[in-house]
């Protein structure tokens, strides 16, 4: 299969945006995850529909492909990092969390979007989940498997609260979910470490309690199978096949959740392109370096070329030639 890869915006917070997709182009990239953020296509604006249609044409005419994604850190609160979430004790909050990811539905139509991008967030206080350790805190990660308990200490209210944030999970992603059947875009939502779906067992949990909608797909980040995952990342991807809808890469260390370029940190990538390539997987594999705008142009020419060398090395893959 031919690996068609992409770049994350939000690794390009320095660059407009008209600049930052020239960019990728101009390196030989297939596509873009375009993060939703005020100074990239900003959801909120006023002129976000116009602003689309301008995105939109100018994703034509470089002939890149997009998913939308939604993990700006202010976007609607300026205090909270990726506050208010799908878990906000505040009805209105989770509610304002849920509309943004319906516009996001919107926007990635007028795009184009193969997918559409999201995470759960942390569980506040009290809800059965702690903060980003790097370490998993969803259901996957607290049962005890076959003794139907949860993990030593955890008291009966502690599961009862765990509970009620899966519960605010589900019933806000349903307009979400709703938006995407109509829209016939996937909800691609991502295991993220320290978030209440944390894990692949999470994302499986999350399915169950919703009935297995079609609308609902997976983001697989492959660092964040090599971080908390108990199975090494070609595992990951094997088990992830039915469900993948959008996948991010970069390196990682075990235990350590720190997106870090290729090289620096501990990941294989030839055999977990090999296993992206078994799965028949035809979306964009985006590169993920939110914390490197500073250094973003190299690195996004860097990644590049280390992809499409891993990929030469590999049984399946074949990748776009350079421009």
């Amino acid at each position: 299969m031919t690996l068609r890869l992409g770049y994350g915006t939000n690794g390009l917070t320095d660059l407009r945006l008209d600049d930052a997709l020239g960019l990728l182009a101009d390196l030989g990239y297939d596509g873009v995850g375009l993060t939703l953020d005020h100074m990239h296509l900003d959801p909120l604006a006023p002129d976000v529909a116009a602003r689309t249609r301008h995105v939109a044409r100018r994703l034509g005419a470089l002939g890149l492909g997009v998913t939308v994604e939604t993990g700006a850190r202010y976007v609607l609160d300026p205090r909270r990092k990726h506050g208010p979430s799908l878990l906000d004790p505040d009805p209105e909050a989770r509610a304002a969390r849920t509309a943004l990811l319906v516009r996001a539905v919107d926007i990635a139509a007028e795009l184009g979007a193969h997918a559409v991008h999201c995470f759960s967030g942390i569980a506040p206080p009290g809800t059965g989940a702690g903060p980003d350790t790097g370490v998993g805190t969803g259901a996957g990660a607290r049962a005890d498997a076959g003794t139907g308990t949860t993990a030593a200490g955890t008291t009966a209210a502690a599961a009862t609260a765990t509970a009620t944030a899966w519960h605010r999970l589900t019933d806000a992603l349903g307009p979400v979910l709703d938006a995407a059947t109509r829209a016939g875009i996937p909800l691609a939502i991502e295991p993220e470490p320290g978030h209440l779906l944390a894990t692949l067992a999470d994302f499986h949990h999350l399915r169950t309690l919703l009935g297995d909608p079609d609308a609902l797909g997976l983001t697989l980040d492959i660092g964040h199978c090599q971080c908390l995952e108990p199975a090494p990342p070609t595992t990951c991807v094997d088990e992830a096949a039915p469900w993948l809808r959008h996948v991010q890469i970069e390196d990682m260390r075990r235990g350590v959740h720190e997106h870090l370029p290729f090289g620096d940190g501990e990941i294989d990538f030839p055999p977990v392109l090999d296993a992206l390539a078994a799965t028949g997987y035809d979306g964009l594999t985006v590169v993920e370096l939110p914390r490197h705008s500073h250094a973003g142009p190299d690195l996004a020419r860097s990644s590049l070329g280390f992809l499409r060398d891993a990929a030469a090395r590999t049984t399946r893959n074949e990748v776009t030639a350079p421009c």
